[in-house]
């Protein structure tokens, strides 16, 4: 496994003790266990400038690259996170471009890789990470050319005419390809990739569409085919079942009702700290809902629990201000005497009490504005065995292809949002446990096991396509017009 952040973080105490504990985010949580079974390494980062220890954990050989704090602020705060990632969610906020950064994010590329060559063995399978790692494919295809290379996309892919707009929009391409294996969440950023590796790479791909774990696309690169599909991601659901069913678990939601007044709705938010996420959505939706008295704010109150992220990046700090503005205003204006209608957590939650807040919740919103797919949504629906809760979900979610049965609204239309969190909380209990019924059928069903299984898998096992003959895929190769 070869991806930007360990999956422990380094803690160094004020008298310099070290300890290590399981870093947060999604990521993680879906990796984690796939490794747990099926003994293996880790290359990756330990979260602190200029550290290379590789910590003891059972059943993971973890493999630490150092970063420096110029690297940090230029490969990951730089790049990754204000060009990347702004390009990456349909420039929600305007992306830079550095040829400074661009310069560091390649050489930190190479460390990864060249630390991965010396982790894995003969023949391994490799599964590379998350839009940090993009050149990592091609560079350890280079040192390595015996291994199996997979790779992942956990964020959304662009559409064609934003990912043009990226200076170093072709080597970033030609990186991807170095892998056997190219996954996104959706068929549409299989579509938009294939689209590219004709145009910018002047690779030869395969017509007709993508499927989900199935239909795979086609690039023909020299002799090799490199295979492009969509394997939306998810949890370990059945994990999260049984712990929601938990007696601690349950009493602990119980004393959350009864710590926010035993109000008639709680309204819950669980989000990194992220321009994209749509917090303020939300909490205007809530405000002009307070306002209009389509909810009573003597019975209802909004949990949001936000995990701080990146808070040395301009664009982060400017919006942690404002959603602290939204929050004031609207218990400025309807809350009482110690009962605020929004309890806003800037701050890490413990996992078995956001497990017990997914319990407690009547309405869980999530409303990013765009999001490759959304684990918090699907983690929602696992915990809820009692088929209570309902959810709100954005229709920029790549959950939302797989959970129909949610309240989906439009986050770019604030009325649509204030309409299905309306219809949530007032749904009758045999309409909310129909919805809840289907929405648990499915992220039961597709867990994270099935997720890598599928991917792993289709890493595995040799292609049976061939540019040509009568089991073959139909090529189709670049032309003047794609690279016109």
């Amino acid at each position: 496994m070869v991806a930007n952040r360990l999956p422990v973080d380094k803690v160094v105490g004020d008298d310099g003790t070290v300890t290590w504990r399981r870093s947060p985010g999604g990521l993680v949580t879906a990796l984690e266990p796939i490794l747990r079974q099926h003994t293996g390494a880790w290359v990756g980062w330990s979260g602190i400038a200029d550290s290379d220890d590789n910590p003891d954990i059972e059943g993971i050989d973890i493999h630490a690259v150092p970063l420096s704090t110029q690297e940090i602020a230029e490969y990951y705060e730089g790049f990754s996170n204000a060009t990347l990632w702004p390009l990456y969610h349909d420039v929600i906020v305007k992306p830079e471009y550095h040829r400074e950064w661009w310069n560091t994010y390649v050489e930190v590329n190479r460390r990864f890789a060249e630390a991965t060559s010396k982790a894995a063995a003969p023949g391994a399978l490799v599964w590379v990470q998350d839009y940090q790692l993009q050149l990592v494919p091609k560079m350890l295809r280079m040192l390595r050319p015996d291994l199996r290379i997979g790779f992942f996309l956990h964020i959304p892919f662009p559409p064609i005419e934003l990912f043009l707009q990226n200076p170093w929009r072709t080597e970033i391409v030609e990186g991807l390809l170095g892998a056997d294996l190219i996954g996104f969440h959706l068929p549409g950023g299989a579509q938009n990739f294939l689209y590219l590796a004709r145009r910018l790479a002047g690779q030869a791909t395969s017509k007709g569409t993508v499927g989900v774990r199935s239909r795979f696309g086609v690039v023909q690169v020299g002799f090799r085919t490199v295979r492009v599909g969509a394997f939306p991601i998810s949890i370990d659901s059945g994990e999260l079942d049984a712990k929601a069913r938990s007696k601690a678990i349950r009493a602990r939601a119980a004393e959350i009702r009864a710590e926010l007044g035993n109000p008639k709705t709680i309204l819950l938010g669980v989000d990194r700290l992220d321009y994209t996420k749509g917090i303020d959505v939300r909490l205007k939706a809530l405000s002009e809902l307070l306002a209009e008295k389509r909810l009573d704010p003597h019975d209802t109150v909004m949990v949001q629990l936000a995990t701080p992220s990146r808070e040395r990046v301009d664009s982060y700090i400017q919006m942690r201000a404002g959603i602290e503005q939204l929050v004031g205003n609207i218990n400025g204006n309807f809350a009482q005497v110690g009962q605020p209608v929004v309890q806003y957590l800037h701050r890490p939650v413990p996992r078995d009490d956001l497990i017990a807040f997914f319990v407690a919740a009547d309405v869980m919103l999530v409303t990013p504005l765009r999001d490759g797919m959304n684990l918090v949504a699907k983690e929602y629906v696992a915990c809820r065995n009692d088929l209570g809760g309902a959810l709100v979900l954005s229709e920029f979610t790549g959950a939302a292809a797989e959970l129909k049965s949610a309240y989906q609204a439009n986050p770019y239309d604030l009325d649509g949002v204030k309409d299905a969190i309306e219809a949530a909380v007032t749904q009758t209990e045999q309409e909310g446990r129909r919805r809840m019924r289907v929405l648990r059928r499915q992220v039961l069903t597709h867990d994270v096991d099935k997720w890598a299984r599928s991917f792993l898998g289709t890493l595995a096992e040799q292609p049976s396509t061939t540019p040509s003959g009568g089991r073959g895929v139909e090529l189709v190769p670049p032309t003047k017009d794609d690279e016109s």
